[in-house]
């Protein structure tokens, strides 16, 4: 009888270890914030109103992000860049904070191409560097 206990007591727990490996994969990702502020600039901060840079871009979150590098794997589905892109770059990462975004001078990358590409297109879209840095964002 106290084997029968032992076996139902098994089964239980092994059901119960499975489920939860099964809700916790299972989670929802955390949505990022409306707004994100994003520091470290000596021009000031920027502002960053991520929902509606969502909606532009149809929810494709590829659209800026990048797939992780397996030089520097993602620990969790939504990371955000200074986790990877520090300043100094930390090897093996090899691109700074501010390079993940643009170049040096703002004349090409990540969020000027888009920007350039939306004004080229008759909408209007910040190019100037204190038109995003602001020290009033902080």
């Amino acid at each position: 009888m106290l084997k029968k206990y032992a076996v139902a007591a098994l089964l239980v727990l092994t059901f119960t270890v499975l489920a939860s490996i099964q809700v916790t994969m299972a989670e929802p990702e955390k949505e990022a914030a409306d707004v994100l502020i994003l520091k470290g600039s000596p021009f000031g901060p920027v502002k960053f109103p991520h929902k509606a840079h969502v909606e532009r871009v149809g929810g494709k979150c590829e659209t800026c992000h990048h797939a992780s590098k397996p030089e520097k794997p993602a620990t969790q589905p939504q990371q955000a860049c200074r986790d990877c892109h520090t300043k100094p770059a930390v090897a093996p990462m090899k691109t700074i904070t501010q390079a993940a975004f643009h170049n040096p001078l703002a004349k090409s990358g990540t969020c000027i191409d888009c920007h350039l590409k939306e004004n080229a297109a008759g909408k209007k879209a910040p190019t100037k560097c204190m038109e995003c840095h602001k020290k009033s964002n902080g």
